[in-house]
């Protein structure tokens, strides 16, 4: 499958577009003939899990897209509460009992579903999100011919602490299908440098375009209803983290640090949103070493309540992005994250918060102690950090560069940028440095 040559498609507010604006009629509407009503672009997105980012990235790119020019749904495994909110905003959708996110013989009906959709409803373009979702639905729409297939690297459906055996199944996979779609997106310069490295994709066809938060939700500051609302009392510091208590977010390692900092700041109070499999280990350990973190469970208004944070931690050993973090940021909360994959795109070391390695409580530790030690060059990263966010990651502008790019391998009539736009997409190549998106 050839890949189109990249146009200039991301378009910045105030562009102008490449089409000559139309006339004035020359007679009123009434005494025209009517005019036919043309059909819209079906989209179909294709996901394994409605979770997490990759879950919200895709609930936003169906929510925003302009529903008189495109017709929006999305197949997935079933469950989570994002099913719920894309049906409330119109999108149609397909959950599939099946699409599990472990491998099984059961992909095989998966396909054979994601087939006959794809030829009932004759989708224009075919979006695949995730691991699975992309092997998938890449497969399934290219049996199809569906005329434009895009695939968005959320991160590596592989890494260095899976076992060996699993890793090379994924990486495989990946692999059969990097020539199955036309475009491929990647939500951070880092990821899409990786995703080439690894020949996931044909140098030249990895665009980045920043996966959005839903900014007016978010407060933009410190927010003190949020303090309560988790029952933390005045005058208490308070560090906290967002996500699902697995494996991958490490969350034992922000145990241990609770631990070490209760020592040097007593009246520190320490706070994990989300749930997860690991939720009862975390109980114990923190039992085991005398320190209380309270555990919210799943919160709905996860990125409101950050915003009482006075600094948010992630010690994930793998992450594409981040999503719980975007949003920190865009709460001007201090930072401290691990640097793994693209978030060294989001947090500039010393600019927008700090970053520590993966598995190292001692780094961990000593960057969550400066941060307290220091409030107001705290403070400061997290205005930077608040306004780097909200100039790039809004949703409409990510639904303005979806929409640009299935224009443009449609050969539809696009936009012409007015200027440059702070975080363009662009082709990566293997000799690429990517720049980090810059307000």
């Amino acid at each position: 499958m050839s890949t189109p040559a990249l146009a200039a498609t991301t378009p910045p507010s105030g562009s102008a577009p490449d089409w000559p604006a139309p006339p004035p009629r020359a007679s009123s509407a009434d005494r025209l003939p009517p005019q036919p009503v043309l059909p819209r672009v079906k989209v179909l997105h294709v996901i394994t899990r409605m979770l997490g980012g990759a879950g919200g990235n895709t609930l936003l790119s169906s929510m925003g897209m302009d529903p008189d020019r495109y017709e929006m749904w999305i197949a997935g495994g079933p469950g989570g509460e994002l099913w719920d909110r894309a049906r409330a905003a119109g999108v149609r959708t397909v959950e599939i009992p099946e699409f599990r996110h472990v491998l099984t013989p059961a992909d095989i009906r998966v396909l054979w579903r994601l087939i006959r959709l794809i030829r009932r409803e004759r989708f224009t373009v075919v979006h695949t999100h995730s691991a699975k979702g992309g092997f998938l639905g890449r497969l399934a729409a290219r049996l199809c011919r569906t005329p434009v297939v895009v695939h968005t690297f959320h991160g590596l459906s592989f890494h260095d602490r899976m076992p060996l055996g699993r890793r090379r199944i994924y990486h495989g996979l990946e692999r059969v299908t990097r020539r199955l779609a036309h475009r491929y997106l990647a939500v951070a310069p880092r990821v899409a440098r990786q995703v080439v490295e690894e020949r996931l994709a044909p140098a030249g066809s990895v665009h980045v375009v920043p996966s959005a938060v839903e900014l007016a939700s978010i407060p933009d500051g410190f927010e003190p209803a949020a303090r309560r609302a988790l029952g933390v009392p005045p005058g208490m510091k308070l560090i906290g983290t967002v996500g699902r208590i697995d494996t991958q977010k490490a969350p034992l390692d922000f145990v241990r640090m609770a631990a070490a900092v209760q020592e040097v700041f007593p009246d520190t109070a320490f706070v994990m949103i989300g749930d997860g499999p690991l939720a009862g280990d975390v109980r114990r350990l923190a039992a085991e070493l005398g320190v209380e973190i309270r555990l919210t469970g799943h919160r709905p208004d996860a990125a409101a309540l950050v915003a009482g944070l006075d600094v948010f931690v992630i010690t994930s050993l793998y992450e594409g992005l981040g999503r719980a973090l975007t949003e920190a940021l865009a709460a001007a909360r201090p930072v401290v994250a691990t640097a793994v994959n693209g978030v060294p795109d989001l947090v500039e070391h010393g600019a927008t918060g700090l970053l520590t390695r993966p598995d190292d409580r001692e780094d961990l530790v000593r960057a969550v102690g400066w941060l307290l030690e220091h409030p107001s060059e705290a403070a400061a990263m997290g205005r930077q950090g608040r306004d780097r966010v909200r100039a790039a990651f809004a949703p409409e502008d990510m639904c303005a560069r979806l929409d640009a790019c299935y224009r443009e391998l449609l050969g539809l009539p696009g936009i012409r940028p007015a200027g440059p736009a702070p975080t363009a997409q662009r082709t990566v190549t293997s000799t690429d440095a990517v720049p980090v998106p810059t307000s």
